[in-house]
């Protein structure tokens, strides 16, 4: 049986410094890791077997096609990502701290997390992966997931301070609800189930 109080060697930079993780604190990590990946595999399934043009096709009244909720998530990944890191300015634009995006803006932010003419299925997976291998990364060089960093103010009712931790199971929470908005998408697209 392990102890909670042993601990482990882990790598924390790219010039091969280490520190002395708590067993649990890893456990931790690996089970988010876990976690996501699961999430992620779903996500992604949903997409097996389709050509270009399906992967585009709105079949419900979302404005999203299966291509955008890949994209949309690698976005997702990218800005909670540094977040983990960097804080605030990860998610704010142009270095402020509140997020009040104009009507441009937030259109910029609609072509990063839509399927563009030049966009591929194999790219998008692609780029998904990228970013969640970021991410896992990250989770298991973070000195602790306790660490606490001011959010940017925001129009709409957010908390005024997030864990690592929170951050990470936010990513999690993402991508396991549009996993199922992506499996509805799909089922409506060829009756082609996740699950079931």
């Amino acid at each position: 049986m392990t102890s909670t109080t042993e601990t482990q060697t882990h790598p924390t930079s790219a010039h091969g410094a280490t520190d002395q993780i708590p067993v649990s604190s890893a456990v931790e990590r690996e089970d988010l890791i876990a976690a996501l990946a699961h999430a992620r595999h779903f996500l992604r399934y949903t997409t097996r077997d389709l050509t270009e043009e399906q992967v585009r096709r709105r079949t419900t009244p979302s404005a999203f096609c299966l291509g955008d909720i890949i994209k949309h998530l690698t976005e997702v990944e990218r800005s909670w990502s540094d977040f983990l890191v960097a804080g605030k300015a990860a998610l704010a634009k142009d270095g402020r701290d509140f997020i009040d995006w104009t009507p441009e803006e937030f259109a910029e932010l609609g072509a990063e997390a839509t399927m563009q003419p030049e966009d591929t299925l194999v790219g998008v997976l692609a780029e998904h992966e990228r970013a969640a291998a970021a991410t896992d990364a990250r989770i298991r060089e973070l000195p602790t997931l306790d660490t606490v960093r001011e959010l940017p103010k925001t129009p709409w009712p957010m908390d005024a301070e997030w864990s690592a931790r929170r951050a990470i199971l936010h990513i999690l929470a993402e991508t396991t609800q549009h996993a199922g908005h992506a499996d509805i998408i799909r089922e409506a697209l060829d009756g082609a189930k996740s699950m079931g």
